[in-house]
């Protein structure tokens, strides 16, 4: 797509549909009171008076726009209702975002309803649309205030209703990345609620909010949060098209008449993701890995192109995992959506998401480390010599085991999480009863590494023999037989896990992720070690391009000598050229 092309196309619209022009020297009502003893019609007339004021605020507003802003939302809502897809992407991806940094980058864009609905005739689905991006822009750059969740969250109510209209389905078209964006956007601004309401109750500072909060139970409210997201998979049909096409049917043939269009078949695959990460919010991590038994994530989905949702699925499939202690698959995911994010990021540092990615896969990376730390598993290099610069002294901490290791693991879980949240409203009348998500998960899983202390050190022997007396290895350990033999046992259980191949994501085989095996016979432990073959064929290719690429390097440095190559290839190619004519006579 030409980006400069589509982001400057205003001019030739702006000429076709003439341009706005506001009188701005028209007197306002200012200073009217409602005066008992007024009949009927100076009613009326105060009414009209105070309608006539409103609507030339709104118009100097409007002619107070800059031109390029003023032009890019006319342009915006043409492509809009022409349902010009191709252009309508370039002016949400490219032109929004380069008037952001150049207009809006510290202040809100301009109001909705008193600026922009008057400018586009009032049209309610763009206005909506348009409010997204309005409140989507204030989260990021400004601080929202609890009036702006509020109005946020009435906006979305607006838009759901209108996309779940069952008399007029809606007919317009939206680039994908922009559904996702919707989708993304309301479980963020509904995770940030409740955060923010958490903590506002906590510290207990701001009685007015407090009880605008208890007045309003249902504004970001799980219940329906969730009712929305299911309800697009409804009516899109979205499981049942999955299941066609695992059968290799066509999905058309159960999607319906909604599930057909392009606008409920994207929103209906996205808030399958976004049930996903929902759940994993709420800790049922069973339950967010169920709801992707639709997705297979072993063959490439035609959403696959939309980054934001890839990184989305991997990193809350991958924690969910790592929750279960499933640590072998939560590596398997972690690797894989890592991998791609180095293969691809020379186009992410071009994306507007640019950050938000550095900041997933930093989080991503502290993942691994702790996955890595409790299941060793041999990685792909680049993942691994990255995994090193990034965690690598932290990484080697945790794999020592031991009580020094504990802060290590808390301190990358806390930074690599997502922001838990409780299922309802707190306790208003007992603040200190509230129990922090972050710290019960956090809690939960620490007892698990606990357990594991001790594994760093029994793998250093157990590799050095092939059979050991219980209590020899008790003495070396300084600890009691008993308790060497439970140790022993939880060892056994850890290097068994269950993976998944095929199917459902819950689905999987259990077996030994370890490199050590060990059985006890009365006393006698008995250790079998597999080793892992090193793949030197891939070694000898990466390090053959490194080799010519420090040669490269060499040569440019130093002129002479790249002179000299030159001129040695010359005469190399003069005589083949010479050897081709005595052939051909």
């Amino acid at each position: 797509m030409d980006n400069e092309q589509v982001a400057y196309d205003y001019d030739d619209f702006i000429q076709k549909t003439g341009d706005y022009d506001f009188e701005d020297d028209e007197p306002l009502a200012t200073d009217l009171i409602d005066h008992e003893g007024y009949d009927e019609e100076q009613l009326l007339q105060q009414q009209q008076l105070f309608q006539r004021q409103l609507q030339l605020q709104q118009q100097q507003a409007v002619a107070q726009l800059p031109d390029a802003v003023r032009n890019f939302i006319l342009y915006f809502h043409h492509c809009l209702k022409e349902n010009n897809v191709y252009d309508l992407h370039g002016c949400y991806e490219n032109s929004f975002n380069r008037l952001t940094e150049k207009f809006y980058k510290n202040t809100p864009w301009p109001d909705p309803h008193g600026v922009v609905a008057p400018l586009v005739n009032n049209d309610q689905p763009f206005v909506t649309l348009y409010t997204e991006l309005y409140y989507r822009h204030l989260y990021a750059k400004l601080q929202p205030n609890l009036e702006d969740r509020f109005a946020s969250y009435d906006n979305y109510c607006i838009w759901f209703n209108y996309i779940f209209d069952s008399s007029s389905p809606a007919e317009m078209e939206l680039p994908t990345n922009w559904a996702w964006d919707i989708i993304d956007e309301f479980i963020y601004q509904f995770n940030s609620f409740a955060l923010y309401r958490s903590r506002t109750v906590r510290k207990s500072h701001n009685e007015e909010e407090i009880q605008q909060l208890r007045e309003h139970p249902q504004t970001w409210s799980t219940y329906t949060v969730l009712n929305v997201l299911y309800s697009f998979i409804q009516k899109s049909r979205m499981n049942e098209q999955l299941e066609a096409i695992k059968e290799g049917r066509d999905p058309d043939e159960v999607a319906g008449e909604d599930g057909s269009r392009s606008l409920y078949k994207t929103f209906g695959y996205f808030s399958i993701i976004g049930l996903l990460r929902v759940h994993t919010l709420l800790g049922d991590f069973t339950l967010a890995l169920k709801t992707m038994e639709g997705i297979d994530l072993s063959k490439k989905s035609k959403y696959a192109r939309v980054a934001g949702a890839q990184f989305t699925t991997y990193y809350y499939v991958g924690f969910c995992y790592m929750m279960m202690r499933r640590y072998s698959d939560a590596i398997k995911a972690f690797s894989h959506i890592l991998l791609y994010i180095s293969r691809t990021k020379g186009f992410h540092n071009r994306s507007a998401q640019y950050d938000s990615v550095t900041k997933r896969s930093e989080q991503m990376y502290a993942l691994l480390a702790i996955c890595v730390a409790l299941c060793p598993t041999r990685l792909d290099d680049s993942i691994h010599t990255t995994l090193r610069e990034k965690n690598g002294e932290q990484l080697a901490r945790m794999q020592r085991g031991g009580e020094e290791s504990l802060p290590v693991f808390e301190e990358l879980f806390s930074f690599s999480c997502p922001k838990f949240m409780s299922h309802g409203p707190p306790d208003y009348d007992n603040p200190a009863n509230n129990v922090d998500p972050l710290q019960h998960h956090l809690k939960v899983f620490m007892m698990d590494v606990k357990k594991t202390m001790l594994v760093p050190t029994l793998r250093s022997y157990l590799k050095l023999y092939s059979t050991m007396n219980i209590e020899k290895l008790a003495t070396f350990l300084e600890m009691d037989p008993e308790e060497l033999r439970s140790a022993l046992v939880v060892f056994k259980q850890k290097s068994r896990q269950v993976r998944w191949t095929d199917g459902s994501l819950l689905d999987g085989d259990v077996v030994n992720i370890s490199d050590l095996d060990i059985s006890l016979e009365g006393d006698l432990i008995n250790i079998s070690e597999a080793k892992i073959g090193r793949k030197f064929g891939d070694w000898f290719l990466r390090n053959t391009a490194k080799y010519y690429a420090v040669q490269d390097t060499i040569l440019n440095k130093n002129p002479e000598k790249q002179e000299e190559k030159e001129h040695k290839d010359k005469r190399r190619e003069r005589r083949e050229k010479n050897a081709e004519k005595k052939g051909s006579k």
